[in-house]
């Protein structure tokens, strides 16, 4: 028989334990769909004593992760452990270096340093594989760099962050406010103690800025992006979504241009039919267009042992078979060299809500704003009448400039009749 691929894992937690379980219990379709089988034969953690519901019985452990790519015996480095620098970053380059093969679902190391890590891969002539990097268990990877290779991909986008999805999918059902549903997803554990990489939308921003980088050829470029998250979505605008015909979704956003390439990542809103609009609770999915295959779904689980264990497997199973693509999907000569668009450079339809004091002349007061810069409204809602109080008015804008709309807004939030700061959010087809 072939001998087997030995894999070095660094990183026991979730992810980790995943995928020692998945090699162990699928191991016989793994050697046959590898061509040889797959052993875990060495690990590394910051904790020895930790049970894990794994046997560790006959591995190798090493207390520095980094020393796992000078072990003669392992094969394949699977990096796990997370986060941009420190031991991750270390643990990559030296594997690199020693010319063995690294799969990751490091999405923050491959957002801030994918660019320098995917340089030295194609110096060493080594697989840097990370398929579990993006959206968990969906083959987003594979769809955008293989499935879709002959395509010239004009636009990639998703919902990228499960922790999003499912608070803004408890808020529309139960009509609950942000921080009340944050509180419950972090007793069921779909949010962290501090979630901050969730809720402000830098997580879909590192899956964003790799995906961008598959799909466009170019080198990823996690600084030039555009982030917000979702902490000031509230329950009202949820319901005067759903009266509009919108769902409000987290988006990733990475369109392709003669100006370049604009790639943001905010809250949204959809039309309800849309089929995006439908991805609920902790579900991911990832829309690519190309300019032969058209609209091409992808919707699966985006995070969990078990979806992100067989994304790495997937990897594996790839290297043990010899199959080896460029990072980017070209070399690195081929790259593109567009440059990054501006969120400033934006154009779209918007929803903008007030919260104003209901008394004659403050809707003119803002309609004559929006009619300085330049800002078409198709429509307006105001329920009710408390005269004296506040009271929320909404409208929507015709196709216009984010640069117009940003003046706007700081015009019409120093309005004396405008109680709170105003929301606004971008309108997308889908």
């Amino acid at each position: 028989m072939t001998r087997p691929l030995s894999i070095g894992i660094a990183g026991l937690g979730t992810v980790g334990a995943g995928v020692v379980t998945l090699l162990r219990q699928n191991a016989d379709i793994i050697a046959a769909r590898a061509g040889r089988p797959i052993a875990v034969t060495a690990v590394s953690a910051r904790d020895r004593g930790r049970d894990r519901g794994i046997s560790l019985a006959g591995l190798r452990w090493y207390d520095d992760p980094v020393a796992l790519a000078g072990d003669a015996g392992v094969d394949v480095i699977v990096e796990v452990m997370g986060g941009s620098e420190g031991p991750a970053k270390a643990l990559v380059e030296a594997a690199i270096a020693a010319g063995k093969p690294v799969v990751t679902a490091n999405k923050a190391l491959l957002a801030v340093h994918g660019a320098d890590l995917a340089a030295r891969a194609e110096a060493a002539g080594v697989p840097l594989a990370f398929e579990a990097a993006v959206a968990g268990g969906i083959p987003a990877i594979k769809a955008v760099r293989e499935g879709l290779a002959a395509n010239r991909i004009t636009r990639v986008a998703g919902i990228l962050n499960g922790t999003c999805n499912y608070i803004l999918t408890v808020m529309r059902e139960r009509g609950r406010e942000f921080a009340d549903v944050l509180a419950d997803a972090q007793k069921l554990g779909y949010a962290e103690a501090d979630p901050s990489f969730d809720v402000d939308g830098i997580d879909a921003a590192h899956k964003l800025a790799i995906l961008a980088a598959l799909a466009f050829g170019r080198p990823v470029a996690f600084g030039d992006m555009h982030v917000e998250g979702i902490r000031n979505i509230s329950a009202l605008d949820i319901a005067f979504a759903g009266e509009l015909g919108y769902r409000i979704k987290l988006l990733g956003i990475a369109t392709r241009s003669e100006a370049g390439v604009d790639a943001r990542v905010h809250p949204c809103m959809v039309p309800q039919s849309a089929p995006i609009a439908r991805v609920d609770g902790v579900f991911n999915a990832v829309v690519a267009e190309g300019d032969f295959v058209g609209r091409v779904m992808l919707e699966g689980r985006g995070a969990g042992a078990g979806p992100t264990a067989s994304a790495v497997a997937a990897d594996l199973i790839d290297i043990a078979r010899g199959r080896h693509t460029p990072v980017w999907g070209v070399g690195a000569d081929a790259l593109s060299q567009a440059p990054s668009v501006p969120m400033s450079a934006h154009s779209g339809a918007y929803y903008l809500r007030l919260m104003v004091v209901d008394r004659p002349g403050v809707i003119a007061d803002v309609t004559a704003v929006l009619r300085d810069v330049g800002v078409s409204l198709e429509s307006m809602l105001q329920r009710g009448r408390s005269p004296g109080e506040a009271v929320p008015v909404v409208l929507v804008t015709h196709e216009t400039g984010e640069a117009a709309m940003r003046t706007a807004l700081s015009r019409i939030a120093a309005l004396d009749a405008v109680m709170e700061e105003p929301a606004l959010i971008r309108i997308e087809a889908a």
